[in-house]
């Protein structure tokens, strides 16, 4: 079985969003499921043990760049450049794919209005497209776990995942879908799904290299990743 973990970065809202960040990315890190248990989970529990003393630390972009939320010893810079180089060696060393997908929000705007689609449901039918054709290379079945957000967002994007179940998309019939991509379910941050945290961390980069701003070891890592290159909606 394949696990398939969703995480964004960006906001969804089309107009009056953050200016200085105007994209979404939606990022899916696909990893084998006896792997993931076996090495993955255990050696990012090890690695916050090793480093902050406790292994209930969710790793979180937003928090690490800031230095809150028991992140606060980032603040040294010492520290902070070794916690950058252990979490860098373990993002390359571990094995996983990453699929990811970019929605421009200012070109959707241009060029669909009103008409517009969300962004996040825009970006799970890209992205499930490319997981089924995943599984179909690696001849295995796949689930997806999202990360909960609130209670009307969460059945908001379980009645995306319904209709993709319903109609399929344009690339993939519904039952070649639902022949090769099990289910949706969520876990909340607080639940310490490694899985998550690693598509959190590899949602970032892809948006901060999209907007042409300074590059960094995770982008590199993350685009040695990525299955069939990065998504990019609208095209210019």
């Amino acid at each position: 079985m394949l696990l398939c973990f969703l995480d964004e970065s960006g906001d969804h809202i089309l107009s009056g969003g953050d200016p200085n960040y105007p994209v979404f990315v939606l990022a899916g890190v696909v990893v084998e499921e006896g792997y993931y248990a076996s090495v993955i989970q255990p050696e990012m529990e090890e690695l916050k043990q090793r480093l902050f003393g406790k292994r209930d630390l969710v790793l979180h972009t937003a928090d690490i760049t800031r230095n809150r939320n028991g992140f606060e010893g980032l603040k040294d810079p010492g520290f902070r450049a070794r916690f950058y180089q252990e979490i860098n060696a373990a993002m390359r060393r571990w094995h996983y794919t990453v699929l990811g997908v970019l929605v421009d929000k200012r070109r959707l705007v241009e060029v669909y209005g009103s008409s517009a689609w969300d962004p996040y449901d825009l970006s799970l039918g890209f992205l499930v497209e490319r997981l089924v054709f995943l599984s179909e290379e690696r001849r295995d079945r796949a689930k997806i776990i999202a990360e909960s957000r609130s209670s009307s967002l969460d059945q908001r994007l379980k009645r995306t995942w319904e209709g993709l179940l319903e109609k399929g998309t344009p690339y993939v019939r519904a039952q070649r879908l639902r022949r090769r991509v099990e289910g949706l379910i969520f876990k909340k941050k607080g639940d310490n799904e490694a899985g998550l945290q690693l598509a959190d961390l590899a949602a970032s980069p892809i948006g901060r290299h999209y907007l042409g701003k300074p590059a960094k070891e995770d982008w590199e890592i993350v685009a040695g990743k990525l299955h069939h290159g990065l998504v990019v909606f609208p095209k210019s």
